[in-house]
């Protein structure tokens, strides 16, 4: 997991961990902690991807709040998104698949 410089928020940046899912071409945007998902930055916000949206390695796609920190993720690929894999506010775990993108 690597970690970048600290967000707007103030809140450690982690990458999110990428891989193609076998068979499709897609690859998966994996979560790189255990903790609960977040599409968006607040409960009023708007997510930070939708699908169809295009994101490049520094786009921000979620948030995994982990011992009350919240860390941004981000895409690590670039590509356009093609399917969200988890609820808003559930639970994830280490290596689970949250998005899958189509890389371009």
């Amino acid at each position: 997991m690597a970690l970048a410089p600290a967000s707007a928020t103030g809140a450690p940046t982690i990458a999110g961990a990428t891989s193609a899912a076998p068979g499709s071409g897609e690859q998966e945007i994996k979560s790189p902690m255990i903790g609960t998902f977040y599409r968006s930055p607040s409960p009023e916000a708007g997510p930070y991807v939708e699908v169809g949206m295009e994101v490049n390695p520094e786009t921000v796609v979620c948030i995994i709040e982990a011992m009350k920190v919240m860390n941004e993720i981000k895409a690590e690929a670039r590509g356009v998104i093609t399917q969200v894999l988890v609820e808003n506010a559930k639970p994830v775990e280490f290596g689970q698949p949250m998005f899958k993108i189509r890389p371009n």
